[in-house]
């Protein structure tokens, strides 16, 4: 059996004013491929190594033309976009394969493609038009019936944060060689609800997520003929068409059951759509409650700059709160400010720097106003910001912050980067020589992924309304394309 696999991710925040060149989807700017692709993927816990699991299990002989994926931002460069689809659709016209299998996120945005996903898999379908494809996304992916219609097999993950990838991986890639060798006869029914659930309520610890995503399980579970379902909460930051909620029914040769069982999970979720809704709290008043919490480690979340939904993790209000509230005992993570970086190694180990910090990037969409803070500190670390995850989430994968340093001002540690990273994983604190579980307080640049690494953890957590492009405020956004009537933006 030989099967082609390849990466192609990013999330799209249309909102967001980080752009998205061709070496923001490469840890060192140069194409990963080939067998050290395999390599670097190998045993990790991304639905690509999912892929690579179940390939050689049955050992298929495997092409891996790129493996790419970016940390989320804006549009897509066009260029990017057209010389990374270049090296997989030219690697399957290639040669003739027995199956395709893909590893995307279903959210990618271009300047001329607001479905950058389903035009890959046109492209494919040009080349390779009846080769099975099977593909896994992300839970917030925002689906169009185009992509449907061209793929053979479909999963997503069930679980956000997302701790499941691998096992998504492996779904797809299960199901796609059953239907390779004759033993299933997939069919595919989607649809979709007009609702753009706020991302601070879609994680699987709570409701109402939860039950869907157990919903889906249990239908994978019955044996039923359904081979796998996936309820797609959507990414609301993306004003495209089909942005919001969705959902995606893989069955045996059974069409109608299939359908059933989508409009069922998807009337589910139009039940609870008030419960997917973020209410917020004045900034003071939250760090204040935050400083007043017995017990530790105190998360708060400075979610309104999540990097990993498209954040420019260089606004400073929540840290400006939080000093002028006198936290002590605390971790910051992180600020994206590599002109900070420089200034504090230009200083060196030991010594005490006084510099302008984060407020580097103009945020129009929202309207905020985004200001630098002054911070006298001493420079406690200086690092070149690699490390591998240890997981759950992405276990295994090398990642790097770039040039990073610590900042101490004595009662809080910032963390300044050169390269976007969402704190998910204990990695990112221990590789500084950080003890978060050590700290009274841990701000993080995060929405829902910190809970990967320290859900267990956490004594209390407190979700701090500040700027940025990643707010669940609606009503700061402009939204022109996506459709209407949809809620919360409407009264449905």
């Amino acid at each position: 059996m030989r099967l082609l696999l390849a990466s192609f991710k990013h999330e799209t925040n249309t909102f967001s004013p980080v752009p998205t060149p061709f070496q923001r989807f490469f840890r060192d700017g140069a194409v990963l491929g080939g067998a050290e692709a395999i390599a670097a993927r190998r045993g990790t816990g991304t639905a690509m190594g999912g892929f690579i699991e179940v390939a050689q299990r049955l050992g298929a002989h495997m092409v891996v033309p790129v493996v790419a994926e970016a940390s989320p931002s804006g549009p897509v460069d066009p260029q990017a976009y057209e010389r990374i689809c270049g090296l997989i659709v030219q690697a399957a016209a290639s040669e003739a394969f027995d199956g395709i299998l893909l590893d995307l996120h279903g959210a990618m945005v271009t300047p001329d493609y607001e479905d950058g996903e389903g035009e890959l898999l046109r492209r494919l379908r040009d080349v390779q038009p009846d080769t099975p494809i099977g593909v896994t996304l992300d839970m917030h992916a925002n689906l169009y019936p185009e992509m449907i219609s061209r793929v053979t097999v479909l999963t997503g993950y069930h679980t956000y944060p997302h701790v499941d990838m691998a096992a998504a991986g492996k779904r797809a890639a299960e199901l796609l060689c059953r239907a390779i060798q004759g033993e299933i006869r997939p069919v595919l029914a989607w649809d979709n609800r007009p609702m753009l659930p706020h991302v601070m309520r879609q994680g699987t610890h709570a409701e109402p997520n939860r039950s869907l995503q157990a919903s889906c399980i249990a239908l994978e579970q019955a044996g039923c003929g359904i081979l796998a379902a996936s309820m797609f909460t959507g990414f609301p930051h993306a004003d495209v068409r089909n942005a919001g909620l969705s959902a995606v029914i893989c069955a045996d040769a059974d069409g109608v059951g299939a359908w059933q069982a989508c409009q069922a999970l998807l009337g589910q979720a139009w039940e609870q759509r008030s419960r997917f809704l973020y209410h917020g709290a004045p900034l003071a008043e939250t760090v204040a409650r935050a400083n007043a919490a017995e017990g530790s480690p105190v998360v708060l979340l400075d979610h309104c700059d999540n990097v990993a939904s498209g954040g420019t993790m260089d606004t400073t209000a929540v840290l400006r709160e939080v000093l002028r509230q006198e936290l002590t005992d605390a971790v910051f993570y992180a600020i994206h400010d590599p002109l900070a970086v420089e200034e504090a190694i230009l200083a060196g180990i030991g010594n005490e720097v006084s510099l302008a910090l984060g407020g580097r990037t103009a945020l129009q969409a929202t309207g905020d106003r985004n200001e630098p803070i002054r911070l006298t500190a001493r420079v406690r670390l200086i690092s070149d910001g690699r490390f591998h995850l240890r997981g759950p989430m992405n276990a295994g994968v090398e990642v790097s912050t770039g040039k990073t340093v610590v900042l101490d001002t004595g009662t809080i540690q910032v963390v300044v980067v050169s390269s976007h990273m969402e704190p998910f994983d204990l990695s990112c604190f221990q590789a500084l020589g950080i003890d978060p579980a050590r700290k009274k307080f841990l701000v993080m640049k995060s929405r829902v992924h910190w809970r990967a690494g320290f859900g267990d953890l956490a004594a209390h957590v407190f979700e701090c309304d500040s700027i940025g492009v990643t707010t669940s405020d609606f009503g700061k956004l402009t939204f022109e394309n996506v459709r209407r009537p949809i809620y919360p933006l409407d009264d449905i």
